[in-house]
């Protein structure tokens, strides 16, 4: 059903992707990827579209993440180049979509804007009733559900705190709360028929299985963030990224959620990255572990680290993934002194937080093929705790003529010597 709801938006898009190679700039000087006239026309006439079809359909593919805008310039989401192959990436799309159902239909120009936000602010809980009903409901029942929720809110705003309070404004407050709330629970609805949520007819709204299933994801999310798994959810990144280290990686990734779902994903994704700086390394792969779970909402954030050398192959990994290469492959894109330094990082996680013996493990997944080799490398990519994974991994290893190589690898990276 979402495939089906968004097969008109990845048309467009791939007809963008294809047509439009290699800049993609075929988007408008507006910094919000509007396509040009120009460009709409010629999309309209090669697809059989009219232009305002194939303005609708571009509209829907920016805000379902299948295209994506970079100032003036427009490229295909990792949702489009997911498409054929992941049905979750499909999935994402449509709630992506979704959430933003009142961009995807505005309202018209002639409804208050302070009223607006309010009844934007009331939907979930006239949705949440939607979904628990699970069958159609009256339009007038939904109006008193909201005018509710609405009162609830705006006296929630009015609560007069101490201190000295500056003067009302009256003006703009009066307005909101004289706007009758019909109309505007009309547009609503419409709004989100028109992304596939609900339907409209004989004064009875019902949401779809598409939207229902969206609800309850949501009411989940809600549920998850009130407990976390682990009790980790008022913690900072670093502490709940220290409280998550003994945890399997599906307990982990539950506590990840629990925690992101409880914050703003822009500060959430900024305190990650500041866990990731730190001189902890098992840290720091665990915080883009993390960031694995926040998902596309990283990864301007993630791509704007690949200039720090301690992030660097971390992003690189990331973004890979992030584009659809399998993971086993992802490596691939690493140059052999970045895979080299992640491997020593990565050795000074395991001689921080491990055993010994995953220790001597961790030196089978090294890139080159002869231990000597490995410690010339090692030596040359200037890994700050170089010499004390090198002495961990002597002190480790049963052979005595390896842990003696690898001892006068240790002592002459801390010399200076060759």
């Amino acid at each position: 059903m979402a495939r089906s709801g968004l097969a008109a938006a990845a048309r467009v898009a791939h007809w963008a992707d294809a047509a439009l190679r290699p800049g993609r700039d075929g988007a408008g000087g507006d910094g919000k990827g509007t396509l040009s006239d120009a460009t709409a026309e010629r999309a309209a006439g090669e697809l059989g579209l009219t232009v305002a079809q194939v303005r609708a359909d571009w509209d829907t593919a920016r805000l379902a993440g299948l295209v994506e805008v970079h100032g003036d310039t427009a490229r295909p989401g990792w949702r489009l180049r997911a498409w054929d192959r992941d049905d979750s990436a499909v999935l994402r799309g449509w709630v992506a979509l979704f959430d933003a159902w009142s961009l995807a239909h505005p309202e018209p120009d002639d409804l208050e804007h302070g009223a607006v936000a309010d009844v934007v602010s009331a939907l979930p809980q006239v949705l949440s009733f939607l979904q628990l009903s699970a069958g159609p409901v009256p339009v007038e029942q939904l109006l008193d559900l909201l005018e509710q929720r609405v009162t609830e809110l705006r006296t929630e705003r009015c609560e007069i705190a101490y201190g000295p309070q500056p003067e009302p404004v009256a003006d703009a407050a009066t307005a909101a709360e004289d706007t009758p709330l019909a109309p505007l629970l009309d547009w609503a609805l419409h709004a989100l028929a028109s992304v596939g949520a609900l339907t409209c007819g004989d004064g009875q709204a019902t949401l779809t299985p598409l939207g229902s299933w969206a609800v309850w994801v949501k009411l989940e999310q809600i549920c998850v963030a009130a407990q976390s798994p682990a009790g980790n959810i008022e913690q900072a990144a670093e502490d709940m990224l220290r409280g998550c280290a003994q945890l399997r990686p599906n307990a982990a990734r539950d506590e990840y959620r629990a925690w992101l779902a409880a914050r703003p994903v822009g500060s959430a994704v900024t305190e990650l990255l500041g866990a990731a700086r730190g001189d902890d390394a098992l840290l720091r792969g665990l915080a883009f572990e993390a960031l694995r779970v926040v998902g596309a909402p990283a990864e301007p954030d993630v791509r704007a680290v690949l200039d720090e050398p301690t992030l660097r192959p971390y992003a690189l990994l990331w973004l890979a993934e992030h584009d659809g290469v399998d993971p086993e492959d992802a490596h691939e894109v690493l140059t052999r002194e970045e895979a080299t330094w992640l491997w020593v990082d990565t050795a000074a996680a395991v001689a921080d937080h491990g055993e010994a013996p995953m220790l001597v493990r961790h030196l089978a997944s090294a890139l080159q093929p002869t231990v000597p080799a490995l410690l010339d490398e090692v030596r040359a990519v200037g890994h700050p705790r170089t010499v004390q994974v090198l002495v961990a991994l002597a002190a480790a290893h049963p052979d005595p003529a390896l842990a003696k190589a690898v001892r006068r690898a240790a002592f002459q990276v801390h010399t200076g010597g060759s």
